[in-house]
């Protein structure tokens, strides 16, 4: 039977952040509130638990999880490495919406799912899930629905699509934006290959904002005219 507590009321939030820390010690799913859309975390370092996340939304291994992080410090320890322009991005815009796939620490014993040795990193501006992050380390989280279906963006949305499959629900009122993180790919910028940062999916985080910090490093929004176009035709400046 899962427990829903309302964590914006003080006397429910310790014993809701016991409780929730009890389940994913034990490989039980809890639902969490983040900056952009409720998710669904399990412990990162338990295959069984994210097997069992997986199978709440109806996901194979072929979808693994992002891993949430308290802070810069966990990143660094399960990434292989952390480019100097990824430092950038994290300076700007953790916590907050931007998700970052990186080589994973090869030394790290887990499974995430067909992750071709990547990891997917963010650091949420929430503070409920900011305390549960510390008391637990890295979460693997994933939108709290079946897939197909909207993310929740309020904990009744994601009890009616999950319901006894999660242990404890934490509720934290409707999510501040409701936009789900912009991931993006800065595999590129490891090792002596060098490729452009791409984005996986936008979201929260703007890739006009992207470029402001990465610059040319950012692959070409598909969207944009082909620059070698620009004289064709005559047009206005």
């Amino acid at each position: 039977m899962s427990t829903v507590f309302d964590c914006r009321d003080a006397d429910q939030l310790l014993p809701a952040l016991r409780q929730a820390r009890q389940a994913i010690a034990r490989g039980e799913l809890v639902v969490l509130p983040t900056d952009t859309v409720y998710g669904v975390g399990a412990d990162a370092f338990s295959p069984a638990a994210v097997a069992r996340l997986l199978a709440a939304k109806g996901r194979g291994r072929q979808s693994p999880p992002p891993v949430l992080v308290p802070g810069i410090p966990t990143l660094r320890a399960l990434v292989a490495e952390l480019p100097e322009p990824v430092e950038r991005l994290v300076e700007r815009f953790w916590p907050g919406g931007l998700t970052i796939v990186l080589p994973a620490q090869p030394s790290l014993t887990w499974d995430l799912g067909d992750t071709g040795g990547t990891v997917a990193v963010r650091m949420p501006a929430e503070r409920i899930a900011l305390e549960l992050l510390a008391e637990t380390g890295p979460l693997a989280v994933s939108s709290a629905n079946l897939t197909g279906k909207a993310a929740a963006t309020a904990v009744d949305d994601a009890l009616d699509m999950l319901g006894d499959s999660v242990t404890v629900y934490l509720d934290g009122g409707a999510s501040s934006t409701g936009v789900a993180s912009t991931i993006i790919d800065a595999t590129g910028l490891v090792g002596d290959d060098r490729r452009a940062v791409r984005v996986l999916r936008d979201g929260a985080v703007g890739r006009a904002e992207l470029r402001e910090v990465l610059g040319d490093l950012l692959e070409p929004d598909p969207a944009d005219p082909d620059p070698a176009d620009s004289d064709a035709g005559g047009g206005a400046a």
